[in-house]
């Protein structure tokens, strides 16, 4: 069974700075391009970042220049290092692996920026 645990989330003030990181099963990990994807209350998921197998990252506009996405191939995790946070980052965000044969979702991890 596919897992991706995710960890990080938590409340942060405005300006402020998290971390998160998302471990998956070997296997999947190097077949897959991973991603961030985040949902606000009464939104529809969007991207945030992805990084392909290949080395390419990709980011949501909002985000450039704010959050960094890193891939570490030997311990099989994809980290999301967010700064410069702002109220409307406040957010459920979402791990997600996939290539064109499957796409798997984490649980899910509360990032709340608020004072």
């Amino acid at each position: 069974q596919v897992q991706l645990v995710e960890s990080g989330g938590g409340l942060v003030q405005p300006g402020g700075a998290l971390r998160l990181s998302c471990a998956a099963s070997g296997s999947i990990f190097r077949r897959s391009t991973m991603g961030w994807y985040r949902q606000a209350p009464g939104k529809q998921r969007e991207l945030v970042a992805t990084f392909t197998r290949g080395g390419i990252t990709n980011y949501a506009d909002s985000v450039k220049g704010r959050f960094t996405i890193s891939r570490d191939n030997a311990k099989n995790t994809v980290d999301l290092q967010m700064n410069s946070l702002k109220p409307e980052d406040t957010a459920v965000y979402y791990c997600n692996a996939r290539d064109v044969q499957f796409s798997y979702w984490g649980q899910g991890t509360q990032v709340t920026v608020s004072s």
